[in-house]
């Protein structure tokens, strides 16, 4: 039941962050909101834990600061970068194939195996989203759409070499909540550092909005988001975990339909009949 509680928490929390991202659209530059979104995200988990007394510092810092480096920092700077270049819908697929990446990344760096079922619930997946976002892949290949797949890809894959920094932490004892309170804030470092090179100003946005959005995305998106899923990942394995990403794209759909109108089509309800297949063999005793 708790695997399960994990596993839906992270997929509605996740699948509705895109809300608050539109929201930040335009009101600031990606690299200061990404900083501004894990600073606070890491002030509020390690204060937290301070007051708590419960603050830990790592035994080991070398893959808490991969951990900080693929997940909060550079992984968002790809898909940002793939989402101002190439249809979001299209971020989306290429994202869905996670749970391949990291079915791979666990096999090369951790020796596991990869079964059958992994693949076979990876295929429905992507295939299920392709269908459902057909219309954003009727694209030319010219240079800028080149560059923004391989920035999805990109981030795609500094997100699975996460899942694996995360896992290696579990296993040298240091739990989810304390690598990412330290991981946290050693991303917003990075992140600030990459700013002030490329001489982005910190600009405060006077829109209510964006603040309003931006505490959303720091602590429900990236404080209990994050903490979820790379539970979820310590629990069932980064490729089983990794299937979420294929179910937040269907989340943030399901709650386009009901604010903004969109309209489904046969081809993207047959999609979503293909994920949730995907999801009933990623789950099914085996």
């Amino acid at each position: 039941m708790q695997t399960a509680i994990l596993f839906v928490s992270t997929v509605l929390i996740w699948g509705t962050t895109w809300i608050a991202i539109a929201a930040e659209v335009d009101a600031a530059p990606v690299i200061v909101s990404i900083f501004y979104r894990f600073a606070l995200a890491g002030l509020v988990m390690v204060g937290g834990l301070a007051l708590l007394g419960r603050l830990r510092r790592p035994a080991l810092w070398r893959f808490v600061v991969l951990q900080a480096l693929c997940l909060f920092s550079f992984n968002f700077i790809g898909l940002y970068n793939a989402t101002a270049t190439i249809p979001s819908g299209l971020v989306s697929v290429v994202f869905s194939l996670a749970s391949i990446f990291n079915a791979v990344n666990a096999r090369l760096i951790f020796g596991d195996r990869i079964s059958p079922q992994t693949l076979v619930a990876g295929s429905f997946g992507v295939a299920g989203l392709t269908l459902v976002f057909w219309h954003d892949l009727a694209i030319g290949l010219d240079p800028a759409t080149l560059s923004g797949l391989a920035f999805a890809v990109a981030g795609t894959m500094c997100f699975s070499l996460g899942n694996m920094a995360s896992r290696k932490n579990s296993l040298l004892g240091i739990t989810p909540v304390v690598a990412n309170s330290w991981g946290m804030g050693i991303g917003a470092a990075v992140l600030l550092a990459i700013a002030a090179i490329r001489g982005e100003a910190l600009v405060l946005p006077q829109s209510l909005g964006y603040w309003t959005a931006l505490v959303y995305l720091a602590v429900i998106g990236s404080v209990v988001g994050f903490t979820t899923y790379l539970m979820l990942v310590a629990r069932i394995g980064s490729a089983r975990a990794g299937y979420a990403t294929v179910l937040f794209p269907i989340v943030a759909l399901t709650l386009s339909t009901l604010f903004e109108g969109y309209e489904w089509t046969a081809t993207a309800v047959v999609g979503v009949f293909l994920v949730i297949v995907g999801n009933i063999v990623m789950f099914a005793r085996r």
